[in-house]
């Protein structure tokens, strides 16, 4: 199974399209910041199955704050945008609420830089920016595969 996470668009459509135009994944996933050209991509890719947080920036939103999902039977992703959770402070908040929720895949955004790391049996990752990245990175997206052999975690530029 592979999933496309991406995260902070910040209006840039074209972004979005690029990545649902020539990235194949079993499931898109959006951190937050960008629901309005989200919502065109909804309508223009509407077989792919697409799922979404809220961010700060997606004011009036009806999106959850966070999603917790199990993508297979071994596995559990717990994706939030990050800014209730004080992710640009420490993760210490989003990992024991992934812990609680019994995910081992965790995903944030908000802060616009990329991460990724393997700690206490958890997969983390922020994808960094789609439009707008604050680490001196080029925009990026993040992969995640999942098969019998275990999860590959990956973060690709735009």
């Amino acid at each position: 199974m592979k999933i496309i996470v991406m995260s902070d668009s910040h209006g840039s459509y074209r972004a979005l399209e690029n990545i649902f135009e020539n990235y194949y994944a079993d499931i898109y996933i959006h951190l937050g910041d960008g629901e309005r050209e989200l919502n065109r991509i909804c309508e223009k890719f509407p077989e792919k199955k697409i799922m979404h947080t809220a961010g700060n920036c997606d004011l009036a939103s009806l999106s959850p704050d966070h999603i917790i999902f199990s993508p297979d039977d071994k596995h559990t992703i717990f994706a939030a945008h990050g800014h209730k959770l004080a992710i640009k402070y420490s993760l210490e908040i989003i990992k024991r609420d992934a812990k609680k929720a019994g995910a081992d895949i965790v995903l944030y955004g908000h802060s616009h830089e990329r991460h990724m790391e393997y700690c206490d049996g958890m997969y983390i990752m922020n994808p960094g920016s789609a439009s707008c990245p604050r680490d001196g990175n080029r925009p990026s997206f993040g992969i995640i595969e999942i098969t019998d052999a275990g999860v590959m975690t990956n973060i690709v530029d735009l």
